[in-house]
């Protein structure tokens, strides 16, 4: 996807969406949101917390809503966006004359009075990485390799951890720990193959 350097730019980008994207901002532009570039696009904020973005692509335009799940949804337009952005949720345009200002204006009213009563899904709390016995057992042993495992990021300790920890057999856990020690060793995450770093 493309990057802009200023909210204008990203407006001003020829596009068959354009018209629509452009009405999206008119609307906007409304209400009390502060228009910000972030990630390249238009995000949409009140109090510094982002609230919604206008994004346009190649088969759809529209907005997404980062607590989307809060909104009444009364016109039952919005859709879930990834497991894993729990709230987000978006509207999806496909014809720039389709925008209904007064709804559209509706829900941007709503986001924004969701944000004023701290409607917001929190992250739940990440969980301490347990350890393998046997990997700690290495570790321990060969103070230097405990240094290198320590200074991982917590996501790469915790790759090393589950894929040593769920071998059912403890014979197929002791082969995990012996292919993982020369990596750890290295400074080699488990998955760092496939990751372009």
């Amino acid at each position: 996807m493309k990057r802009f350097d200023s909210v204008d730019a990203y407006f001003e980008q020829e596009h068959h969406y354009s018209e629509g994207i452009k009405k999206l901002r008119d609307i906007a532009a409304k209400t009390e949101f502060v228009e910000k570039l972030k990630w390249g696009g238009p995000v949409y904020t009140i109090e510094n917390k982002n609230i919604m973005m206008i994004g346009a692509y190649k088969n759809h335009y529209g907005l997404w809503f980062f607590q989307g799940s809060f909104l009444s949804d009364p016109k039952k337009v919005l859709e879930s966006a990834q497991e894993k952005t729990k709230g987000m949720r978006h509207w999806k345009f496909t014809d720039n004359d389709a925008i209904d200002e007064a709804a559209v204006m509706a829900y941007m009213e709503e986001a924004i009075a969701n944000q004023k009563k701290g409607k917001m899904i929190t992250p739940a709390k990440k969980t301490a990485t347990i350890i393998p016995e046997l990997l700690q057992q290495a570790l321990e042993k060969d103070p230097g390799l405990m240094e290198k495992f320590n200074a991982f990021s917590p996501y790469k300790q915790k790759e090393y951890c589950e894929h040593i920890g769920s071998a059912k057999q403890e014979k197929t856990k002791v082969t995990r720990l012996e292919k993982a020690l020369p990596m750890i060793a290295s400074g080699i995450g488990l998955n760092d193959k496939y990751r372009k770093c």
